[in-house]
């Protein structure tokens, strides 16, 4: 049976929920603001903003498990604070990695993941599906191009608990989409503080138009996520720039300001490609199976290799960038039959060159 919380510690919570996301919503700001006084988006400003979107409803018609995704951002001059929090760090380690230091170009991001198990309107502990949770959290991004190949460190700091507000996103959004109620956030996994440092890279191989692969490695480590990870696209298109599509994972976003420095971006002309891909991942550690580091809380066993297959288009008429990720998902932890098994997700992401 959930545990009654007196008074006092649900406004302590409320409070600390809230303070959060003002800081969170702060260290965003702050920078947004200052470019928006720059007179001339060039490579010095580059301005721009970009979305992500994952969803398990659309298209599928699920609504479990890793349900949804949502991260915005953009490159950004470093305020003093985002200095210290998360550029130097980032860019600290990308500068040990890649062998041309002198163009390194930084971008912060604001995000929040929401994961359930498969029977929301359920109240009761399910400890045979997957725990819910919520993680709420700030990245600061280096990242650095050189010919062909693209390199990327992640630095995300944040919440996962009640503090990152999941119950209070998924409600007022059912309640607005006339969805069924979620039930069980009472018994989502407990306040912990997170930290993931995440290093991506990506190489291109083939003509702008045509046919392209993309193959790429990355390492994640942190008491969120721990993981090594190799995979790839083919992508065959017209006038195709960067290196795929941009993706909400830690890492997955190439910044405005890299693509000025990449000589394989095309800059006016309208571009469009199609994409198939494939990820896999060999995973130390996940929080949103294996439950809280520190305290007791719900888990389930955990799978140790887990895949993407993925597949979608993306087009650019500037300054719109769009791109529409179908993504198959190998199931991610053993349990009875009945639960488990594969997810189905869409992945949306839409950037504007300012």
């Amino acid at each position: 049976m959930p545990r009654s919380h007196p008074p006092l510690f649900r406004l302590t919570r409320l409070r600390a929920a809230t303070a959060l996301s003002c800081v969170l919503s702060a260290l965003w700001l702050a920078p947004a603001a200052a470019q928006l006084a720059a007179p001339v988006c060039d490579a010095t400003t580059a301005c721009e903003f970009q979305l992500y979107i994952e969803n398990d409803s659309i298209g599928s018609g699920t609504d479990r498990y890793y349900t949804n995704g949502i991260k915005f951002g953009g490159g950004v001059s470093a305020e003093p604070v985002i200095e210290h929090l998360f550029k130097k760090p980032a860019e600290s380690v990308l500068r040990h990695i890649t062998d041309n230091r002198g163009n390194l170009q930084f971008g912060l991001f604001l995000g929040q993941n929401l994961y359930t198990p498969k029977r929301i309107t359920v109240a009761a502990p399910q400890p045979l599906d997957r725990p819910w949770a919520a993680w709420l959290y700030v990245g600061g991004v280096a990242q650095n191009v050189e010919n062909n190949r693209l390199q990327t460190v992640e630095l995300d700091l944040g919440i996962v608990g009640p503090s990152a507000l999941g119950k209070q996103v998924q409600t007022e959004w059912h309640k607005l989409v006339s969805a069924d109620k979620p039930r069980g956030w009472n018994n989502q996994l407990r306040d912990e503080a997170g930290v993931l440092l995440a290093y991506f890279e990506k190489w291109r191989h083939g003509p702008a138009t045509g046919v392209q692969a993309v193959p790429h490695f990355g390492v994640t480590l942190g008491n969120v996520m721990t993981l090594a990870r190799v995979g790839g696209i083919v992508r065959a298109g017209h006038n195709m720039s960067g290196f795929g599509p941009d993706t909400i994972e830690p890492g997955g976003a190439m910044l405005q300001r890299t693509r000025l420095y990449d000589n394989g971006t095309a800059r006016s002309a309208p571009e469009w490609y199609v994409f198939a891909g494939f990820d896999a991942r060999l995973v130390g550690r996940n929080i949103f199976l294996d439950g809280n580091t520190f305290r007791d809380s719900a888990s389930v066993d955990r799978r140790a290799f887990v895949y993407d297959i993925t597949g979608g288009v993306s087009l650019r008429i500037a300054p719109l960038r769009i791109s529409l990720t179908h993504v198959q998902r190998s199931p991610e932890f053993n349990t009875v039959p009945g639960n488990g098994g594969n997810q189905r997700f869409q992945s949306l992401n839409v950037s504007w060159e300012f």
